[in-house]
């Protein structure tokens, strides 16, 4: 018994081992979005290649290029330094041609002033032109209940291009016979009121032909035939009705391609319009 007593006693020690890795850090995430970033822009700078002119990324390589010469003429900017315009296109700053009133771009594409635009104060007298044009077209409503009910197919506006008034079908009341050319009188009474309204005016006219589109499963889709010629209908109603056929300087068939609805082959889709040009002369 004395002999077991004087022994070291055993120490067993138990090593923890971790087989999986652990924490690595997130430097690969800044590696991985730097990649994203840089095949972006990568893939941006081949759509803009693809998707500009020559002369466009002429224009842009100028921009960046140190050597533009920095005088009084070298761009259309009416600053200390003769700067460009930020509102130019093409203001081929090399050959000192800006896009001023002065010196107008060689292209005449630039979005700067060029001398030859309306004034302010000619927009306005348009625009005012426009206003008493729609109001005396509304105010047709009042001379009977045929002429109210009449005027609920006429929606107007005023554009950069014109007075434009739509004329367009309702569920039940179409302006067109079905799927033809062939006006109703409905279309005849509204042709008429928009022929009143004209000829106090000189304003050039355009004409403008949408339908509604047709099912996939017809073996001939006509809607271009058919805006044109629904177009050229109103053309000759509101020439029948004295408008000269010198003031009418397009007539178009957009077929469904600009519907007004939502639904592209809703009724409502079925319109003319009938746009009353701004005199830029």
């Amino acid at each position: 018994m004395s002999a077991h007593a004087n022994v070291a006693p055993v120490i067993i020690k138990r090593k923890k081992v971790i087989k999986s890795g652990g924490h690595h850090g997130g430097a690969w995430k800044v590696a991985y979005a730097d990649f994203v970033t840089a095949m972006m822009a990568f893939f941006m700078l081949m759509w803009l290649l693809n998707a500009t002119t020559e002369q466009q990324r002429k224009g842009l390589a100028d921009y960046f290029s140190p050597t533009i010469q920095i005088n009084r003429v070298s761009g259309g900017g009416s600053g200390a330094l003769g700067g460009d315009s930020i509102f130019s296109e093409m203001t081929l700053p090399k050959n000192g041609t800006g896009a001023s009133a002065s010196r107008a771009a060689a292209e005449e594409k630039a979005r700067g002033s060029t001398g030859n635009d309306p004034s302010a104060e000619e927009t306005l007298s348009q625009n005012q032109t426009f206003e008493s044009l729609d109001a005396m077209l509304q105010g047709f409503g009042g001379e009977s209940s045929v002429m109210e009910n009449a005027l609920k197919h006429i929606n107007t506006r005023i554009t950069d291009e014109g007075l434009v008034i739509e004329i367009f079908s309702i569920d039940g009341i179409p302006i067109f016979e079905g799927d033809t050319d062939t006006p109703t009188g409905l279309l005849h009474e509204l042709a008429a009121l928009i022929s009143g309204i004209s000829v106090t005016v000189t304003n050039s006219m355009a004409i403008g032909g949408h339908v509604r589109a047709q099912p996939v499963v017809l073996a001939e889709n006509t809607v271009w035939a058919l805006s044109q010629q629904r177009a050229t209908q109103m053309r000759l109603i509101l020439e029948e009705l004295g408008i000269e056929a010198q003031r009418i300087e397009r007539v178009t068939g957009h077929a469904d391609r600009e519907p007004a609805a939502r639904n592209p082959m809703a009724v409502r889709n079925d319109r003319l319009e009938i746009i009353l040009l701004r005199d830029t002369s």
